[in-house]
């Protein structure tokens, strides 16, 4: 099909097969280009973006609702696309703009790379805002919820963070490799606030979460509401199916492993009509999908970076939507969550800061991990 590409006027294909083909798409030369979601090849080094760069056309365009979620690698990596040469390589950006900005050691340098860098980057981006696009649509309220955990599941909490700072404290390894060691400790503490189950399911300790979900959901399908479900974690989901399954409660799933053509007859199953629920893995669902009758969203733990929850709760507020949305975050209190919300509160997204011009925030260094671990049961 490729190779009889010019006796059409449009070619329409998703990354997948410019993945699986991406010889045959970098044969030809396009007039034009278009890449939709965009963030779908943040990651320079994956087989994905390498097969985008190998694409030859005349005109080159990106689209995409999150520019940068993670670092301004990625935004590298779509200037790469669309004009190349224009932010150096990476070496030169991580040199001229990255490492300044992202590590923020001198406010000076810091704020003369970032206003040489929208000087550079400014007049390609065009930003509309969903305020301005979508002027009709209803009001979204958004609610952080606290949820104290019992007693059992603190001590638990608490025994898994001082085992984590004695595993790190002894831990001689490179930077890099202890960043990673940071993460896989702050996840396996993540995962513990959303359900003991997950990290010691031997115990038996009842889930708080858990709990407050439940008395959150009776309240909203007894008022005929229906709302989405989101998690990180694939098995936290899993705990909340056989929740819902043991009271007859009906949902759609959708995950990663979600077929795709499973996944589009879920979604209709759900705008149809059939389920009160739909729980989503929060990467399976936060983009290219229109879930209009929910009118709530339930998070049920908070992600790094708002701009990701965001996209997901963008499933019910939407085009389409005519009832206000509401959004609940379970948070669980004196925990690592509340670390986490705190960095959504005080730190800009990157996107915005570089966009709009506000304060950059930067990517999280190891010694912040390591504070954020750092605090126990008598943070706030």
């Amino acid at each position: 099909m490729i190779d009889q590409a010019d006796k059409f006027d449009v070619v329409v294909a998703s990354y997948g097969l410019l993945q699986l083909e991406a010889p045959l798409f970098a044969k030809k030369r396009w007039h034009t280009i278009v890449m939709d979601e965009a963030q779908s090849f943040k990651n320079a080094a994956t087989r994905r973006s390498q097969a985008v760069m190998a694409l030859q056309g005349d005109f080159k365009m990106v689209a995409t609702g999150t520019p940068l979620e993670n670092h301004l690698g990625e935004l590298w990596n779509l200037f790469r696309f669309i004009n190349p040469g224009l932010l150096g390589t990476a070496d030169q950006f991580q040199l001229r703009f990255a490492g300044p900005i992202e590590k923020a050691q001198d406010k000076r340098a810091e704020s003369a790379a970032r206003s040489r860098l929208k000087r550079l980057t400014q007049p390609f981006i065009l930003r509309r805002t969903k305020s301005q696009v979508l002027t009709e649509l209803p009001p979204r309220t958004e609610i952080v919820l606290p949820v104290e955990l019992s007693p059992e599941e603190m001590a638990l909490y608490e025994s898994l963070r001082r085992e984590a700072l004695d595993k790190l404290a002894s831990l001689e390894a490179p930077q890099s490799q202890k960043s990673i060691a940071i993460l896989a400790e702050m996840m396996r503490l993540r995962r513990a606030c959303c359900n003991p189950e997950l990290v010691a399911p031997g115990l038996g300790i009842a889930s708080s979460k858990l709990a407050t979900f439940a008395h959150l959901i009776e309240g909203l399908l007894e008022n005929r509401h229906k709302a989405l479900v989101f998690s990180q974690f694939v098995d936290h989901l899993s705990l909340i199916r056989k929740h819902l399954d043991a009271r007859g409660i009906r949902y759609q799933y959708l995950d990663g492993s979600t077929p795709m053509q499973e996944r589009k007859k879920r979604v209709d199953a759900f705008q149809a009509g059939e389920g009160d629920l739909f729980l989503i893995s929060l990467k399976a669902g936060g983009v290219g999908i229109n879930l209009t009758a929910a009118d709530y969203v339930i998070h049920m733990d908070p992600w790094w970076n708002p701009a990701v929850e965001d996209q997901a709760s963008d499933r019910a507020h939407r085009m389409g939507q005519q009832r206000p949305v509401t959004i609940y975050r379970l948070v669980a209190r004196h925990t690592i969550e509340e670390g986490i919300v705190d960095l959504h509160r005080h730190k800009r997204d990157l996107a915005d800061s570089l966009l709009e011009g506000g304060d950059l925030s930067a990517r999280m260094a190891p010694g912040e991990m390591l504070a954020m671990l750092q605090q126990g049961l008598g943070a706030s």
